[in-house]
């Protein structure tokens, strides 16, 4: 019982079961009955049959009696065997109970007594006897008949009770199976269809997203214990979606703030790469940005000496007083708003000490000072990538320093170079023709022999002059214009204006290929070349060309002037002499002829050495590599 009331599929089931079973009864009473009144008409029949042979007999013997013949007896004794067989057959046994104190079986037993000791006797009397009293026979025969119509009367009437219990019994099934349908459908609908709806429309708000919607059911069946499900269900989503809505509201704030801080880093990163070693006025404006959108500070910068490896605190966003290698006394940057400082006297406060590092090279630490729900993954990844791009910035301004102070080297060892194969030759010449004439003069040689000497020193005096005006055109030419094109456009314009003729220039060269010692000496040798055209040459038109293929440098200088008097061994000028000694220095191959049209063609081919790009390639590279491994 307990069963049925907390299971709907239960009562459901007994439902079906009992409709079932009120079905099976009633077609089993049915086929009972029809098997009880099986046999009742062919008893009917045989019984109706009894009284047209009480009948039959009955002429037989008055026919008899007025008509005889030799055939009488016989036929009135198959009468009277039929009568018999028919009244003590099956039939008549088999319908009727075989209780003695059942009426029908009364009145066969008294017919079949009557039959035997009073009528069958009478009736063979009859026959043998000349003058039967019919009167009385027939009075016999109407009281057997009387019987007779009894018996099927009370076999009718058994036969109409069997069939008016069978309808009775089937409108009483009808009956309780309506009543048990009836029960099931109002138990269906109460405890079914409304529960359904209730828990589709709790369904379909939960869909819209309105977990505020409840079910109302009650009891202990399985759509109820669904409802309450639903309702824990909507309740607990409820409580998840505000969750939810909360961390993506959160999430949608975070990435707001890296977006800004990446939007600031980004804004800072041409004043973080260009300001030099200042980094007051290019990293501390931007660290400060930092610390007011994600929430942190104050936050120190430490770089490590180059040398000695000695940490030197180089900028501090909030600080009591200056850093102690402050090197501008104006600035205020570090000494603005020291409120944040009392975060790292908190218990709260954390610190996180990111390396500033470029592969494995160390150049110092990012201090960050923090509270511990304000630090993320999402804020310690910006703090990752800020510190690499401290990192960056500061390798590359020491590269930049380191470059600087290379290339100036190397442009004081070219000036010294060019002075001493220049210049100090000359003076190193004069000084020892200036000691002659003293020993001259000690001698009292006479005065043409020292006015020869007057004329030596004239002539390098005037050499030396024109060199050094060469020296300072050529470094006034690399001051003024940085790069070979530059120099040698000023130098084409010059030449233009000085031999009053057209100087082309034809300029192929991938920029940074040659080092700046291998650009002195094309841009020497070009410069030497046009001042001969200009001196000997009568040309009225000049041109240059500087060409790179096939990992070579061409360098050519043609006019159309009067040529060389013999190409094979053109004359040893000085100034051809340091074309010369300048190509052997390039370790390149120098050939001076006439060309064919006219005029004289100077050329130099040489491989440019660029070892410095070389060897710089793969330390560029290991440090792209290391900061690959850093930021992954």
């Amino acid at each position: 019982m307990k069963l049925l009331q907390r299971s709907l599929v239960a009562r459901i089931i007994a439902s079906l079961l009992a409709i079932s079973g009120m079905a099976f009864v009633s077609i089993s009473l049915t086929m009972m009955m029809s098997a009880s009144t099986h046999g009742d008409a062919a008893a009917i029949n045989v019984a109706g049959s009894l009284r047209m042979n009480a009948y039959q007999i009955m002429g037989e013997v008055q026919r008899a009696q007025y008509v005889p013949d030799d055939t009488s007896e016989a036929r009135l004794a198959e009468l009277m065997a039929r009568f018999d067989q028919r009244l003590n057959g099956p039939t008549l046994q088999h319908s009727v109970p075989d209780s003695a104190r059942h009426e029908r079986r009364r009145q066969l037993d008294k017919l079949q007594a009557y039959w035997q000791t009073t009528l069958r006797p009478t009736l063979l009397e009859a026959s043998a006897s000349d003058a039967p009293d019919l009167d009385a026979l027939q009075a016999m025969m109407t009281a057997m008949v009387d019987d007779i119509d009894t018996l099927v009367l009370q076999l009718e009437q058994s036969t109409e009770a069997k069939v008016q219990l069978l309808g009775m019994m089937q409108i009483l099934f009808l009956t309780l199976i309506a009543i048990v349908v009836l029960i099931a459908l109002y138990d269906v609908r109460h405890n079914l269809v409304v529960p359904l709806r209730q828990l589709m429309v709790l369904a379909r708000e939960a869909a819209q997203r309105n977990f505020d919607h409840r079910s109302k059911l009650r009891g202990s069946d399985e759509l109820a214990l669904l409802g309450d499900t639903f309702n824990k269900m909507s309740a607990e989503l409820s409580a998840s979606y505000a969750a939810l809505e909360e961390k993506v509201s959160r999430k949608e704030q975070e990435l707001e703030r890296s977006n800004q801080a990446l939007r600031v880093m980004h804004d800072a990163g041409r004043s973080l790469y260009g300001g030099g070693n200042d980094l007051c006025s290019s990293a501390a404006p931007m660290l400060r940005e930092l610390e007011k959108l994600l929430d942190i500070g104050p936050i120190r910068l430490s770089l490590n000496d180059p040398f000695d490896q000695r940490e030197m605190l180089v900028l501090e966003t909030h600080s009591p007083t200056r850093p102690e290698y402050c090197r501008d006394q104006e600035c205020h940057a570090c000494l603005i708003d020291p409120r944040p400082l009392e975060l790292m006297a908190s218990d709260q406060a954390q610190c996180l000490l990111l390396p500033i590092s470029v592969g494995d090279t160390l150049l110092g630490t990012l201090e960050v000072w923090y509270h511990q729900e304000t630090l993320n993954d999402n804020t310690h990844r910006l703090l990752t990538m800020l510190a690499d791009q401290l990192a960056t910035a500061v390798y590359l301004q020491r590269r930049i320093e380191e470059q600087q102070q290379v290339t100036l080297i190397n442009e004081r060892t070219i000036i010294a170079r060019e002075l001493h194969d220049s210049l100090a030759q000359s003076l190193s010449y004069l000084k020892m023709q200036v000691a002659r004439l003293e020993r001259m003069q000690q001698k009292d040689a006479s005065r043409d022999t020292q006015a020869a000497v007057f004329d030596e020193l004239r002539s390098g005096l005037n050499s030396a002059y024109r060199q050094l005006r060469e020296l300072l055109t050529t470094f006034r030419l690399k001051l003024d214009g940085p790069g070979l094109q530059s120099a040698l456009r000023q130098t084409v314009d010059e030449f233009t204006q000085r031999l009053g003729a057209t100087v082309e220039l034809d300029y192929d060269v991938p920029p940074y290929l040659l080092n700046p010692n291998e650009e002195i000496h094309v841009l020497q040798i070009i410069r030497e070349a046009l001042a001969n055209t200009h001196k000997h040459a009568q040309a009225h038109w000049a041109a240059v060309t500087v060409r790179f293929a096939d990992a070579q440098l061409l360098v050519r200088i043609e006019d159309d002037g009067i040529g060389l008097e013999d190409d094979s061994s053109p004359p040893m000028h000085y100034g051809l002499v340091i074309i010369r000694d300048r190509a052997n220095t390039l370790n390149g191959e120098l050939s001076i002829a006439n060309r064919p049209t006219g005029g004289t063609s100077v050329e130099l081919v040489f491989t440019p050495l660029t070892a410095r790009l070389i060897q710089q390639q793969p330390a560029t590279s290991a440090t792209h590599s290391s900061g690959t491994e850093t930021l992954r």
